[in-house]
């Protein structure tokens, strides 16, 4: 029974099917000519909503906003509407604006509704956001209107709308280019993202980025972090704060005016003073730019971010972020937490942090034990691995690293340099270059005959590292029970001071000197410069290997230019399948018995196959 009853949608289209286009059209004409037509008003507003044909929404939309952008400087507040006192109610100018501002406010709701809707036509949904960016710039008695604004980005946020969804692109495109939108953008998001943040009270990045391999369902939290993420970096950055810089404004008598009297000052009105609008200097605009931006970061940023948002907001914080903050030190804890996660996190975070610490001083404890653990073969396969790489031989490029801890990259690099392709020989090799060409004090890892020659060299540059340390005088003791054969250096060691490198040797660079890949083998021939003659030699560009690949490789081979090519037949008859030269150090010894025997065992079997041939030839 109930089923059979047409529901409120079905009758309200029943109503509408009454009217036709023009119908619509002799309403709003009347309602615009005289407010004895004033009744037209809710009819009209029951044609926006997104169940409406766009012909019809369209049409009564027009009628609307022409009725009401010239009332709007006249209409009292919400709030005040709402809450007016009983002396005002015989007032009927009163009474009829305060109607009148309440279909205002429910025409602004039905706009929302067909704006994040997408199943509503898109250029009505133009139209649609064009209205109510004109309602912005005049809605508050000529001023912004920021309450509708952030009406608009909190319904956008929080609706089922996707990143891509055309809607996210006319509003970046379209206004995110005049400043005080930017500015109220900025706000906006940082009340976004507080109340985003107290829904979702949990923090712990770590067991969501621990989960990067289960295809997880989006939940609304993350669609709407998502979105937020996307707008955001869609603002353009502040272009100068210099005098002669020009920003656009959306309402020029906006956040960015003050008044002045014909005297010059600025202030309270006095008596017979008039008063104009005066746009405040453009370093006076970026530094209320860089407030409200920097407090809108820094609230996305405590969000718990979905890991791709994470990620990609770690790969480009030092570029579209950081040079912008008011106090760029704010962002520390959230680096030196993405630093220490560990992984591919990490190597994203080390861009941003290594900003920080030269360029704003900022101290953090343990920065090169935390990056010597970085160093692992995956990060030679990582997406980012050419900025990591330019960044790790940017951060050992101080003289004033102990000579312990150069020596530990450098024995890791070597290490490293058996268990990775062509490309990362490569860098490593560039790196091993330039840390040699530093720091002298470790040159002695380029060869050293035994333990007893080098003991005390190495026990004084690792005791004075750590002077208050009682085992400082070890080493000297335990070299003489290591055998020459040992490489004492302990690869699994995360501290670089235990790692026992100053008493090693780079036997992993000399093994590269016979690496299949002709251009590690020819690139490797560098180390065996003299380094110490810093006059003869310069440091190697590691940009230049930095992002290199199998198909870079090959690519650079191909076009190089050889003196000799290779032939396709010997040009001396090989006697034997090896040769000796690729068995150095082997022997390999047959008992004399033992050969005599297969030699004979060969012979009586080709007698008996040529025998055998005989026979069938001669049949």
């Amino acid at each position: 029974m109930a089923s059979s009853m047409p529901s409120k949608k079905q009758k309200k289209n029943k109503k509408h099917d009454k009217y036709s286009l023009s119908d619509l059209k002799t309403l709003g004409h009347q309602l615009l000519s005289s407010r004895a037509h004033v009744n037209n008003l809710p009819l009209l507003l029951s044609f926006i909503n997104p169940s409406t044909r766009p012909k019809y929404a369209l049409e009564s939309l027009l009628s609307l906003q022409s009725f009401f952008i010239p009332l709007l400087p006249q209409l009292p507040s919400s709030t005040v509407s709402s809450s007016f006192t009983s002396d005002s109610q015989g007032d009927p100018e009163f009474i009829y604006r305060t109607w009148v501002r309440s279909k205002f406010d429910d025409f602004v709701q039905s706009l929302l509704d067909i704006v994040i809707c997408s199943q509503s036509d898109d250029s009505l949904r133009e139209v649609v956001l064009d209205t109510l960016m004109e309602f912005v710039k005049v809605g508050n008695g000529g001023k912004f209107h920021s309450a509708i604004y952030y009406r608009l980005l909190h319904n956008i946020v929080h609706s089922s709308l996707e990143v891509d969804d055309i809607l996210l692109e006319l509003l970046a495109s379209k206004y995110f280019k005049y400043i005080d939108i930017r500015y109220f953008t900025y706000i906006s998001f940082e009340k976004l993202s507080r109340s985003i943040g107290t829904n979702d009270i949990s923090d712990d990045r770590r067991e969501r980025l621990d989960t990067t391999g289960v295809n997880q369902p989006e939940s609304s939290l993350d669609l709407s972090v998502h979105k937020l993420s996307h707008l955001l970096s869609r603002i353009p950055p502040l272009e100068g704060s210099d005098d002669k810089a020009e920003y656009d404004m959306w309402n020029p008598a906006g956040i960015f005016t003050e008044k002045e009297n014909d005297k010059g000052h600025t202030g309270k009105q006095r008596k017979g003073e008039s008063t104009n609008i005066k746009v405040l200097s453009p370093a006076n605009i970026a530094k209320k730019m860089k407030l409200k931006f920097t407090k809108a970061w820094i609230s996305f940023l405590r969000l718990t971010l979905p890991v791709d948002v994470y990620k990609e907001v770690l790969v480009n914080l030092h570029q579209v972020v950081i040079p912008y903050l008011s106090n760029p030190l704010m962002l520390c804890d959230f680096l030196t937490r993405s630093y220490d996660i560990g992984g591919v996190v990490s190597v994203m975070a080390l861009s941003s942090l290594f900003v920080l610490m030269t360029q704003h001083s900022l101290e953090y404890p343990n920065f090169y034990e935390k990056l010597y653990a970085l160093l692992e073969p995956s990060i030679f396969m990582a997406k980012h691995r050419a900025k990591f790489f330019q960044l790790l031989d940017s951060c050992l490029k101080s003289p004033l690293l102990p000579a312990y801890l150069a020596a530990a990259f450098c024995k890791k690099l070597s290490r490293l340099s058996l268990a990775v392709p062509p490309s990362g020989a490569l860098v490593i090799i560039a790196l091993i270059h330039n840390l040699l060409r530093r720091h002298p004090s470790i040159n002695c890892l380029v060869h050293q005959e035994d333990g007893n020659e080098t003991t005390k060299d190495t026990t004084g540059a690792e005791s004075g590292a750590d002077d208050d340390s009682t085992e400082a005088s070890s080493p000297s003791r335990e070299m003489s029970s290591i055998k020459p054969s040992i490489d004492p250096f302990d690869d699994k060691q995360t501290d670089p001071l235990k790692t026992n490198a100053m008493r090693s040797s780079l036997w992993e660079v000399d093994t590269l000197r016979h690496h299949y890949c002709p251009p590690v083998s020819r690139f490797v021939l560098s180390l065996e410069n003299d380094l110490t003659v810093r006059a003869k030699t310069t440091e190697v560009s590691v940009k230049d290997f930095s992002s290199g690949s199998y198909a870079t490789i090959f690519g650079d081979e191909i076009r190089r230019r050889v003196k000799q090519v290779p032939l396709a037949f010997y040009t001396a008859t090989p006697t034997m399948l090896f040769p000796e030269s690729d068995f150095l150090g082997w022997t390999f010894k047959m008992k004399d018995k033992d050969s005599t025997t297969v030699l004979d065992n060969t012979a009586k079997e080709n007698d008996h196959i040529s025998a055998k041939r005989s026979r069938v030839e001669t049949s």
